[in-house]
């Protein structure tokens, strides 16, 4: 979306309910006012102030404000790194299937390849998977592993 008014954000969130169903069981925001509406319209979850305005849901709503717990970075980080390589790619937002794919090959190159200087310049891999030993060409090697 081009911008956060409320009815864009239902438009989205009753998007990801479709796709989802039941499953989700909590939904985490930052600190827009306009949520709280938002989610009881597109979760159907119930008004503190109205308790038989809607039906009582189990979805929780967890509200993290960035300034206040520093937990915005690494995701916006990711977004940055996202939007600089998806930019440059013309019919990239046409296609969901080639968004998929791209998108993989992105979090395995975010997690497989990519040194981030908050883990001592390792990968995600590296400090998750130890045993994992990839050679200088990990795509070459990642791929081999996923052959067997």
């Amino acid at each position: 979306m081009r911008n956060r008014t409320n009815e864009n954000l239902i438009k989205v969130m009753k998007r990801a309910k479709f796709k989802v169903g039941e499953q989700v069981e909590i939904v985490t925001t930052d600190g827009l006012r306009g949520y709280p509406r938002v989610l009881r319209k597109a979760f159907s979850l119930q008004s503190p102030y109205h308790a038989s305005s809607r039906t009582k849901s189990k979805i929780v709503h967890n509200v993290v404000i960035a300034d206040e717990r520093g937990f915005n970075y690494p995701i916006e980080r990711l977004h940055n790194t996202i939007r600089e390589r998806t930019k440059v790619m013309r019919g990239f937002h046409g296609c969901i299937e080639s968004a998929h794919v791209i998108m993989k090959g992105l979090e395995i190159n975010y997690n497989f390849n990519r040194k981030h200087m908050s883990l001592g310049k390792k990968t995600p891999a590296e400090v998750a998977i130890p045993q994992l030993e990839l050679g200088a060409n990990k795509w070459l090697d990642l791929i081999k592993i996923s052959k067997v």
